[in-house]
């Protein structure tokens, strides 16, 4: 028997088989346009997440050569804050999904910011005011739209995060789960419900919203035109969450940090939410077995996707597999600093008028250089996170597990251990985000019997011990830093 994780991510819709010891039977991934009206905003076509996502599921169940039967359960993680709504009746979207990196709603951020209402926001949500969330990419929809709101308030315009929009289709069931509602800027962290004052702010109708589940529990069964068998959907988690779940960080004071598009560094707190004093956010890990989870977040905007545009935009890398070689042909950066903030800044600086910049080129500079700064930029934004959780915390955390696309490249995960002066830890398998999807599905369904069965399944895959003397460490934190706040404050009148 197996257990099939829906991976719905940033920039590729990806289905995984995994196997009782947690390994991978079967992986097929798909690629899907990214679509960029403006400097800054970022959107996709929910039919094309769909369509992607369900071909993929397929293909895998194909390609293993398992029946449909052999399915214990299906688990769905998800790009978290993109926002999607949808008829209620037809199930047809209503327009594109507004992607979490899209800046498109920062003008309403600023507004509210104006109105002095972060502690208010921060207070119920653990979250900041910032164009990153759902609530205020669903009031943009609805304000952009005429007759929309309307449409809203008589319950026929549905919201939802990927997860649930991949949950309507595949049961029909309008649900998310925990993880992702709290990063909606509309979800009370603390008494678990839609809060009616903030959706007030915001003018979004509570009709719209979708119930709320555990993280780990049967919700539904996907309908047999879909794999070829009721099979169970009986795990969702936002994908930062799924993640931290995958590398088994069960106990209060685990942290791991996930590279992908964006950056993502999470701390589990365990029963208690920590505020944060240093603009990290507060956020439900996951709900299992009727206890919630909390963990310390933070979010980088632009991690692997500054890999991308080396290859889409500048055409220096045909593939992003050759970013590792092309770094490789120098010995270091000598000097130079990419501050990837192509659509603003995230944690702990939160500035959506920060754009990416280049410092420190010379006549000697290279594309070699270029590329291995572009990686640094990675490692240099998880210190950011890493010294303003070490300060949330008040603890000083000495290892760090780590996962995602460019957890694959040894001189990243070096860098990262040299600047962090922690040990990085990659397990086997370092396909945690869907694993962790896996892994809720499979507890829900008694495919897992408990977590420490899921801890026995972590391996190590390699351990990367910090070699950088202290002064050098601190001096490249120094020029990093005098970059980042030259980046910042760009777009502003």
């Amino acid at each position: 028997m197996y257990v099939l994780a829906l991976d719905q991510g940033t920039t590729s819709s990806r289905a995984i088989l995994f196997t009782h010891d947690g390994r991978i039977a079967g992986v097929q991934q798909r690629e899907f346009p990214q679509i960029l009206p403006h400097p800054g905003h970022v959107e996709h076509d929910p039919e094309q997440i769909w369509e992607s996502q369900l071909a993929v599921g397929r293909e895998v169940i194909a390609a293993t050569g398992i029946t449909p039967e052999q399915i214990a359960a299906i688990g769905i993680t998800n790009q978290r804050e993109t926002t999607v709504l949808w008829d209620r009746h037809t199930g047809a979207p209503v327009g594109n999904a507004i992607v979490w990196q899209s800046r498109v709603s920062a003008p309403i951020c600023d507004r509210l910011l104006a109105d002095g209402l972060q502690p208010l926001f921060r207070r119920k949500t653990g979250l900041v005011i910032d164009a990153y969330f759902s609530g205020t990419k669903i009031k943009h929809l609805l304000d952009s739209q005429p007759g929309l709101r309307d449409r809203a308030e008589r319950g026929d315009v549905l919201f939802g995060t990927v997860d649930s929009f991949l949950n309507w289709r595949l049961t029909g069931r309008h649900v998310t789960d925990y993880s992702n509602a709290s990063r909606t800027l509309i979800y009370d962290i603390h008494q678990l419900d839609w809060d009616d004052e903030l959706l007030g702010l915001l003018d979004i109708p509570r009709a719209m919203l979708p119930e709320v589940v555990n993280s780990s529990e049967v919700i539904g069964v996907a309908d047999p035109q879909w794999f070829g068998a009721p099979i169970p959907i009986a795990g969702i988690a936002g994908d930062q969450q799924a993640a931290t779940f995958g590398q088994a960080c069960f106990d209060e004071g685990d942290a791991k940090n996930t590279y992908g598009t964006g950056c993502f560094m999470l701390l589990n707190t365990g029963s208690e939410p920590v505020e944060s004093r240093h603009q990290l956010l507060t956020t439900i890990g996951w709900g299992l077995d009727g206890k919630i989870t909390y963990c310390l977040e933070g979010s980088v905007f632009i991690a692997g996707a500054i890999v991308q545009w080396l290859r889409d935009g500048l055409g220096v890398i045909e593939n992003s597999a050759q970013v590792e070689e092309l770094a490789a042909t120098v010995e270091d950066s000598q000097g130079v600093i990419v501050v990837p903030a192509l659509v603003g800044l995230g944690a702990p600086h939160w500035d959506p008028h920060a754009r990416g910049a280049i410092f420190g080129i010379t006549r000697g500079t290279t594309a070699g250089h270029l590329a291995r700064a572009a990686v640094e930029s990675m490692a240099y934004q998880s210190l950011d996170l890493l010294d303003a959780m070490r300060k949330d915390a008040e603890l000083d955390l000495h290892t760090l597990k780590v996962d995602g696309g460019a957890a694959v490249n040894d001189s990243l995960l070096q860098f990262q251990a040299d600047i962090l002066g922690a040990t990085v830890r990659r397990p086997v398998v370092h396909e945690t985000t869907a694993l962790g999807a896996a892994y809720l599905a499979g507890l829900a369904t008694g495919f897992w019997s408990g977590l420490d069965e899921i801890r026995r399944n972590w391996v190590l895959d390699r351990e990367f011990v910090p070699q950088m003397p202290a002064a050098e460490r601190n001096s490249r934190h120094a020029r990093w830093t005098k970059a980042v706040q030259r980046s910042m404050h760009w777009e502003e009148d």
